[in-house]
């Protein structure tokens, strides 16, 4: 897979640790322009075992855009995410992609135009980092394309934009939780598709990281133009970095819209079941939820 080319390739990006500008090498290195394309859900319906768990929502990616996708656990959130990404099937409605049913496109011409980190990906035994983000060009793989310098140098400027190139060599089972989480996005950043969906990618990373990361999807949605949707837990962040949030309960959509909007206390106490205060954030001018429980406070019920 990859040579002695890519280790040179990352030799070199090790040495571009200012994110926006590993980031910018990346965009530019394959002279990709992306595409807008379209990501939406028709009345879809999503089921485990017969038991319904998303009920016929409606809902469409706005192109261009960073949508948060929030709600309380086992809201639909990740059954969603995994819907649109075709990693499970609709027990009712369909996904559009491109205005055409997902279902009916090449699993290969999918994954050059979509790509998914999921909740719990689990990397094959013994495979280095460097392998594992190489898989991430798969898609792009083919019988009249093979491996080439292009490859090599998504995968080098994947590594060096996730501050993961030190670890190359190193054995996926053998890193952190944070470090590995680190290495499965550069895996989807080196798929170097124009769709992105992540279902909690800031999982293990403590706060700087994860702050990091959400500047580094950000940078590559306003250089790029990527359509980038993520599931989120914590809602001032999700605030802070969404264009479109979406508000999920009990498997149907709420609100969406813009945070600022929608994101009212009377909103958080439907959907979480939580008193809460809902502030101006003083660094992003978004909405800051500030929790009251029954202890440590001045608001009692």
């Amino acid at each position: 897979m990859t040579s002695s080319r890519a280790q040179e390739t990352m030799t070199d990006a090790v040495e571009a640790t200012d994110a926006v500008e590993a980031l910018a090498a990346l965009e530019s290195s394959d002279g990709h322009t992306p595409t807008r394309h379209t990501l939406a859900a028709e009345g879809l319906r999503l089921s485990y075992d017969k038991q319904e768990i998303v009920h016929g929502i409606d809902l469409e990616l706005p192109p261009g855009k960073v949508t948060m996708i929030i709600g309380p656990n086992g809201c639909g959130k990740s059954t969603t995410l995994r819907g649109l990404a075709r990693l499970l099937d609709p027990s009712g409605g369909r996904v559009l992609l491109d205005g055409e049913d997902i279902s009916t496109i090449p699993n290969r011409e999918v994954a050059t135009i979509l790509g998914i980190l999921p909740q719990h990906p689990v990397a094959p035994d013994g495979i280095t980092v460097t392998d594992l983000v190489g898989r991430g060009r798969y898609p792009h793989q083919g019988w009249f394309r093979k491996w080439n310098a292009e490859d090599d140098e998504a995968v080098a400027q994947a590594l060096a934009v996730t501050h993961t190139a030190e670890l190359a060599t190193r054995a996926v089972g053998s890193l952190s939780g944070g470090q590995r989480q680190r290495v499965w996005i550069a895996m989807v950043l080196a798929q170097r598709t124009d769709l992105l969906l992540l279902d909690e990618p800031t999982t293990f990373l403590d706060l700087a990281n994860q702050v990091e990361l959400l500047d580094l999807l950000t940078d590559l949605n306003r250089r790029s133009g990527t359509t980038i949707a993520i599931v989120l837990h914590d809602l001032n962040l999700a605030c802070r970095y969404a264009d479109h949030l979406v508000c999920m309960k009990a498997g149907d959509i709420v609100a969406e819209g813009s945070p600022k909007e929608i994101l009212t206390a009377e909103v958080v106490s439907s959907v979480f079941g939580m008193r809460c205060d809902v502030l101006i954030d003083p660094v992003s001018d978004t909405p800051l939820i500030v929790p009251i429980g029954r202890h440590h406070t001045t608001k009692p019920e």
